[in-house]
C-alpha cells in the first residue's frame, strides 16, 4: 500500500472512529445519569494516567529496531513493564477500595491491562505497517467502545456498563492490531531474553518521555478528583461530558491543520517565512475559533439540554464557562507542531508545566468561588494568560 493511500485509509478510519462515540453520545447520556458517568470518568481518568506510561514508554522505541530479533526482545520489555503496572494498578485499585469505598476501582487493573496492551500493539502494528490493522483497532476500540456502552445501558447495568464497554473494546483492539507475531512467536517472547540490554539502549523513552506523558495526563485525572472531591460525582459527569464535545473541533480541525503546517514550516526558505506562515495561521484559527466562542456563550445550556436530556443542563452552564477556553484552545492545538520545526521542544516543555499548574489552579479556585460554572471560569481566566503569553511567543519569534 503507497504511503498516500496508506495515510488517507487511516485518516479515513480515524474520523470515522471519533465519529461513532460523538453520535452515539447524546443517546449514552440519556441511558446514563451524570453521576454515573462521573463515576466512570474518574476510574477510567486513573487508570488512563497509568496505562499512558503502562510500558514506559518503551514501545515507541519499536520503530527504531530494524531487526526483528531486536523488535521481538524489545515488545518482551514492554510486555513485562506492562504486567509490572498492572499489578501495580491491582494494589491501588485495592487500596481505592479500601479507603474510598469505590466498587469501580475493582476494574482499576483491567483497565490499565487493556489500555497498555492497546497502546503497545498500535505501535507495533505500525512498525509493521499494518495500516488496515490499525484502522481496524481505532474502529473497534472507539466505535465499539460506544456501541457496547449503549447495549450494557439498555441493560441497566449503571456505571459498570460504561467501564465493561469501553475496556472490552480496548482489549478487543489490541487483539485485533497484534500484527505480525513477533519473531519466535507470541509464546517466545515469555523466554528469557537479554532485556536489560535493550532496556539500556532506549533508556531515553522512559527517563524523558514517560514523565512528559505522564504529568500530561495528569491535568485530567487532577480535575476529575478535584471535582469529584468537591462537588461529587454529578458535576465529574457533567465536566467530562463537556470537555470530551468542546474538544472535539479543535481534534478534527488541529490533526488536519498541524499535518499540512509542519512541513511547510519545515521547508520555509527563511525565519521570516515560517513566522509570516504562524502569524496567518493564528489570524485564521481565531476567524474560526470566535464564532464557537459566541455561540457556546449565547447557547450552551440551552444546547446541552436539547442534545443530550435535561439531566445535563449543567454541562451546558459549564460550556459556557468554558468557552473563552476552548477558542484559546482550538486555536493553540494546530500550533503545537511549530516548536518541533523551529527546535524549541524544550521550551515548550517548561511551558506546558508551568500551563498544567495554571489549568489546575483555575479550577480550584473557580470552584472554591462559583462552584462547577465558576471552575470554567477560572480555568478560562488562567489559561488565557497562559496561551496569551504562547500565542505573543510565536508571533515575535526570533
Amino acid at each position: 500500500m503507497s504511503l498516500k493511500r496508506a495515510t488517507l485509509t487511516l485518516l479515513a478510519g480515524s474520523a470515522l472512529a471519533q465519529a461513532v462515540p460523538l453520535l452515539l453520545g447524546p443517546w449514552i447520556a440519556r441511558l446514563y445519569t451524570p453521576g454515573e458517568y462521573g463515576q466512570f470518568s474518574l476510574v477510567w481518568t486513573v487508570a488512563s494516567n497509568l496505562a499512558v506510561v503502562g510500558c514506559a514508554r518503551y514501545e515507541f522505541a519499536l520503530a527504531l529496531e530494524k531487526g526483528e530479533q531486536g523488535a521481538a526482545t524489545l515488545l518482551a520489555l514492554c510486555l513485562r513493564m506492562l504486567l509490572a503496572m498492572t499489578a501495580m494498578a491491582a494494589i491501588v485499585g485495592a487500596a481505592w477500595m479500601f479507603w474510598a469505598d469505590l466498587g469501580l476501582a475493582a476494574a482499576l487493573p483491567a483497565i490499565v491491562l487493556a489500555a497498555s496492551a492497546s497502546q503497545a500493539m498500535a505501535q507495533w502494528a505500525a512498525r509493521a505497517g499494518h495500516v488496515m490493522a490499525l484502522t481496524a483497532g481505532r474502529l473497534v476500540q472507539w466505535g465499539g467502545g460506544a456501541a457496547a456502552q449503549v447495549g450494557f445501558g439498555l441493560l441497566q447495568t449503571g456505571p459498570w456498563g460504561l467501564i465493561g464497554g469501553a475496556t472490552l473494546a480496548t482489549a478487543a483492539a489490541a487483539v485485533l492490531q497484534a500484527r505480525p507475531a513477533p519473531a519466535g512467536g507470541w509464546r517466545g517472547l515469555l523466554a528469557a531474553r537479554p532485556l536489560r540490554d535493550m532496556a539500556a539502549k532506549h533508556r531515553d523513552f522512559p527517563l524523558l518521555n514517560t514523565p512528559h506523558a505522564f504529568a500530561g495526563a495528569l491535568q485530567d485525572t487532577l480535575a476529575i478528583a478535584l471535582l469529584t472531591a468537591w462537588s461529587g460525582a454529578h458535576d465529574a459527569g457533567a465536566w467530562a461530558l463537556a470537555l470530551r464535545y468542546l474538544k472535539a473541533p479543535a481534534s478534527l480541525v488541529g490533526g488536519s491543520l498541524s499535518q499540512l503546517l509542519y512541513p511547510r514550516l519545515t521547508q520555509a526558505a527563511s525565519p521570516a517565512e515560517g513566522r509570516a506562515l504562524v502569524r496567518r495561521s493564528l489570524w485564521r484559527l481565531a476567524a474560526l475559533a470566535l464564532p464557537l466562542m459566541l455561540g457556546l456563550l449565547a447557547l450552551g445550556p440551552w444546547l446541552f439540554e436539547r442534545v443530550f436530556g435535561p439531566d445535563w443542563r449543567s454541562a451546558g452552564e459549564l460550556a459556557r464557562s468554558l468557552a473563552p477556553y476552548v477558542a484559546l484552545h482550538f486555536i493553540a492545538s494546530p500550533l503545537s507542531v511549530v516548536l518541533m520545526a523551529w527546535g524549541a521542544q524544550g521550551w515548550g516543555l517548561k511551558l506546558a508545566l508551568v500551563g498544567q499548574v495554571m489549568f489546575v489552579g483555575g479550577l480550584a479556585a473557580g470552584l472554591h468561588l462559583g462552584g462547577l460554572a465558576g471552575a470554567g471560569w477560572g480555568v478560562s481566566a488562567a489559561m488565557l494568560l497562559y496561551f496569551g503569553y504562547f500565542f505573543w511567543a510565536l508571533w515575535t519569534w526570533e
